[in-house]
């Protein structure tokens, strides 16, 4: 029996050893798997051309001396509060119990995006996202109005965020490495909205199941 007891523990703990690895492998992920880093900055990069399913790419010029900030109306006491129903891949705000904005979006295909409740932690006007490998490899240059999100076991460091998104236009179906994608037009309008992140980070709420 004492030679046996060893092979017994083992079967005991290699489940608990799997759980651990996948939790920590789950964790440790970024959304932007090469452009992930601790200290992120607005850039704006007119002159870039991007990469996206295997082909170039132009992204939009930015011009930051035209932008204006406009805020919707604001109640006194009101929360502004995203959700995003991955299960019918559309995003409503509300502010309070009034419905602000409703639209498609795209959500995690090559990784799923995190289900919980986070808060918005940092607002760029534009920045660069690449990641990915092989085939679905990306190198996308002035991303539009990007507001990163952390809670729920996502740590600030995952990169995952709302954006806009230039590189495609099926919006109402997965599409992206994790962050949740939106029409250029809706996320500015939601990145104008929301109060700055260091005055009262705004809430989202993500939930529901992406279709296959």
């Amino acid at each position: 029996m004492r030679g046996a007891l060893p092979k017994y523990l083992f079967l005991f703990i290699a489940p608990f050893l799997l759980f651990v690895f996948l939790n920590t492998k789950q964790n440790n992920y970024c959304a932007n798997s090469i452009s992930c880093i601790n200290n992120l900055n607005v850039d704006i990069e007119n002159d870039s051309i991007g990469i996206y399913n295997g082909q170039r790419i132009v992204p939009p010029k930015i011009d930051i001396s035209k932008d204006k900030k406009v805020l919707g109306d604001s109640t006194p006491g009101k929360e502004k509060h995203i959700y995003v129903d991955l299960t019918n891949q559309t995003l409503y705000a509300y502010e309070g119990n009034d419905l602000f904005m409703q639209t498609l979006v795209s959500t995690g295909k090559w990784h799923p995006t995190p289900t919980g409740d986070f808060k918005i932690w940092l607002k760029l006007r534009a920045t660069r996202m690449t990641g990915g490998t092989g085939a679905d490899y990306y190198d996308l240059p002035n991303v539009p109005f990007v507001m990163f999100f952390a809670g729920s076991g996502v740590p600030q460091g995952a990169g995952f965020s709302l954006h806009g998104a230039y590189w495609h236009n099926n919006f109402g179906h997965p599409m992206s490495h994790g962050c949740v994608n939106m029409r250029i037009v809706d996320a500015e309008k939601i990145y104008n909205w929301i109060p700055d992140p260091n005055d009262k980070p705004a809430i989202i709420t993500i939930y529901g199941k992406a279709p296959l």
